[in-house]
């Protein structure tokens, strides 16, 4: 059943809001809580739920004292070092601003560097002690995008992590990142890397994101008018719904880890722009209250009013 609108749950792109246990975990790092901190990361299993809950503790503002403390307490661990790490490239991503290169101060792009070398350092001791920690690799995507290392630097990395996690859909998405034109690499390349991850991962699982995720990322590239064009061609409406078959609407595909709400929303958003209401109004309803940033900040500064905007949209002509 569809809910109507004056009974739908309040939405938020903060993951702790439809998540309890994130909740407390931020709470266990404002308190200075390591051992909470510890058993909970401790207790995830699964590679891209570890990477997302690493990221999410390098989100939490003014984390950096505290992690720094843990890692002088206990000097060759590398759980505190990979999530200093990731706060040290949340801050050095913060320093630089989400504005092009051109509206960066040599000042910001300093701050931005310092920060990222700081993290690599941590991340590169932490990968020669567990070769397999595939969060401390995926972190390693982030500092090679912003220390432009290059193309051929990122594969290894990715390769590293895959060679352990084959499927992991979080670093997957940060290498197709650095596919994309915008960080050197190439259209055709990052197409090509999206579809083979989306057809060689289990049916049910993320992976088929990827495709709309790159459709998503030519359309911002495009001016209105001819991305208007673009992304309501047949071929992209059949690509995304040949992926959206393997990934969230396959039987096998359950609501369980942390980034299955970002694979809904980047259906919902790639659907409704190329006006199939009804599959974007299906997938809102999986979605419910889990709003992600991403890709919704690729329609505008406001992250939940665009998610809303489109939300009414498909449910009311899906």
């Amino acid at each position: 059943m569809i809910l109507p609108v004056t009974d739908l749950p309040p939405v938020s792109t903060d993951p702790a809001a439809t998540r309890p246990e994130l909740a407390a975990l931020r709470a266990a790092v404002r308190s200075h809580d390591w051992p909470a901190v510890s058993a909970f990361l401790g207790g995830l299993d699964d590679p891209d739920d570890h990477s997302f809950v690493v990221r999410f503790v390098g989100e939490i503002g003014g984390s950096e004292d505290f992690l720094r403390t843990v890692v002088g307490q206990a000097p060759g661990a590398t759980l505190p070092m990979t999530l200093l790490a990731a706060r040290l490239i949340e801050l050095g991503w913060e320093a630089r601003s989400g504005y092009g290169a051109e509206h960066v101060s040599q000042v910001q792009f300093r701050a931005f560097h310092e920060y990222l070398r700081q993290a690599e350092r941590l991340l590169i001791e932490v990968t020669a002690r567990e070769p397999a920690d595939t969060s401390a690799w995926t972190m390693r995507l982030l500092t090679t995008r912003g220390l432009e290392l290059g193309q051929s630097e990122a594969r290894r990395r990715y390769d590293h992590a895959a060679r352990h996690a084959p499927h992991s859909f979080g670093t997957q998405a940060q290498i197709l990142q650095q596919l994309c034109p915008k960080w050197g690499g190439t259209w055709e390349d990052a197409h090509a890397f999206a579809r083979e991850c989306a057809l060689a991962a289990p049916e049910g699982s993320l992976s088929g994101a990827l495709v709309a995720t790159w459709h998503l990322e030519r359309w911002l590239s495009m001016d209105r008018a001819e991305a208007n064009r673009y992304i309501v061609q047949a071929h992209v409406r059949a690509e995304v719904a040949e992926a959206a078959a393997r990934s969230v609407d396959h039987p096998a595909f359950r609501r369980a880890g942390y980034r299955a709400a970002y694979a809904l929303n980047t259906f919902a958003m790639a659907t409704a722009l190329h006006g199939d209401q009804t599959a974007a109004a299906r997938y809102f309803h999986m979605i419910g209250a889990e709003a992600t940033a991403l890709p919704w900040s690729y329609h505008g500064n406001d992250n939940v009013t665009s998610f809303l905007w489109f939300r009414k949209n498909a449910r009311a002509k899906g």
